[in-house]
């Protein structure tokens, strides 16, 4: 039974702009440090449990869009608290029954250290069953997005792609992302934070509204 009167100190939930904690934790590919991503982009996201509905749903998902990520130059890496012996049998079943092999890292989390430093989890809490967290992690290892659902409600991974996109296309600070943008979409110009530029501007929503084409589009 777990002790009623543990004293580890209160988990801050991570927020936007905190640095990644760091950890070292075995996977389904062998040791694992967050901090090794450094340099790239990475979608650190965790689940409530192997062998589950919802998850299965997603991990095929992902693993289906594994080279979309790819593409950005994203890596992948899952998380939850079951050991690495249930992360393998499961991914075997999903290999075997299901035809999709998992191709990135799994890391096994039994002690919840790893939910607990990124606040998924109440530091007094001893399950992990409402976990489905997502990191979204820049190269300098910042966290620049995350996303937290219930245990009955699957991601999109759509969605996840197009947020790696976006923060990759707005992370220079020289444009920023209209609802429901796609790569190759225009762009919305930074507002004019001067009284100058906002008496200037053709018209009354031109200094805070302004779409502009993607230089940058293909």
């Amino acid at each position: 039974m777990p002790d009623n009167n543990d004293n580890r100190p209160a988990a801050r939930p991570i927020r936007i702009g905190d640095t990644a904690p760091d950890f070292i934790a075995r996977s389904t590919a062998g040791p694992v440090r967050l901090s090794d991503y450094r340099g790239r982009w990475l979608l650190f996201f965790s689940h409530p449990g192997d062998f589950t509905p919802v998850c299965t749903s997603e991990f095929l998902a992902i693993a289906r869009a594994a080279d979309r990520f790819a593409e950005l130059d994203c890596a992948l890496l899952a998380h939850s608290v079951d050991s690495l012996f249930s992360h393998l049998a499961w991914i075997r079943a999903l290999r075997d029954d299901l035809g999709v092999a998992i191709p990135f890292p799994i890391v096994e989390d039994p002690s919840l250290e790893i939910a607990h430093a990124f606040g998924m989890v109440d530091a007094q809490s001893f399950s992990a069953a409402t976990v489905r967290a997502a990191f979204f992690i820049d190269p300098d290892g910042v966290v620049r997005a995350l996303t937290i659902y219930p245990l009955t409600v699957g991601r999109s991974v759509d969605e996840m792609v197009r947020t790696v996109a976006a923060l990759q296309r707005t992370s220079d600070g020289s444009a920023m992302t209209p609802e429901g943008w796609q790569p190759g979409d225009d762009l919305l110009v930074p507002p004019e934070l001067a009284t100058e530029g906002v008496l200037a501007a053709d018209n009354p929503t031109g200094w805070f509204y302004t779409l502009a084409k993607d230089a940058r589009a293909r």
